[in-house]
């Protein structure tokens, strides 16, 4: 059987129907704590992948400064995300979590055995660095 597919999005290119996502495509959403809006979008929701919260905060109270120091909304978010080692500190968190190693092993077996996956979360990544992308790396590096 061939592998399925791998792709992401984030949940307001779904509700307006700009996700390019072939129909079999399961939307498996990957953030900490879903909205009610955000369950309608997706199939299911692993929170296990979304990042830890001690993570989001901290980006938070950086991008709030950045924002205070003049930045527009994508500059301070991306110059948080460099300023707290976000993707050092997710990678992390995906290698040493339990609950993040077991959902990324369910992902990987659910490709191998041929389902097509879109990994969804809330940024738009024309403008925003998101960790979904970085999950996105993570499995296609694990891909036997």
């Amino acid at each position: 059987m061939a592998r399925g597919t791998l792709a992401d999005t984030y949940v307001a290119a779904i509700q307006h129907d700009l996700a390019d996502l072939p129909a079999d495509t399961t939307r498996v959403g990957v953030v900490r704590r879903p909205t009610s809006w955000f369950h309608a979008a997706v199939d299911e929701n692993q929170p296990a992948l979304g990042p830890p919260a001690d993570l989001l905060e901290s980006m938070r109270h950086r991008e709030e400064d950045m924002k205070m120091q003049g930045l527009c909304e994508e500059g301070a978010h991306n110059a948080a995300w460099d300023q707290v080692g976000f993707e050092e500190a997710y990678r992390e968190h995906l290698e040493t979590e339990a609950k993040a190693q077991a959902a990324l092993a369910t992902l990987e077996d659910r490709l191998a055995a041929g389902e097509s996956v879109a990994l969804v979360c809330y940024e738009n990544t024309e403008k925003k660095r998101c960790h979904r992308t970085i999950l996105r790396e993570v499995l296609e590096e694990r891909d036997p």
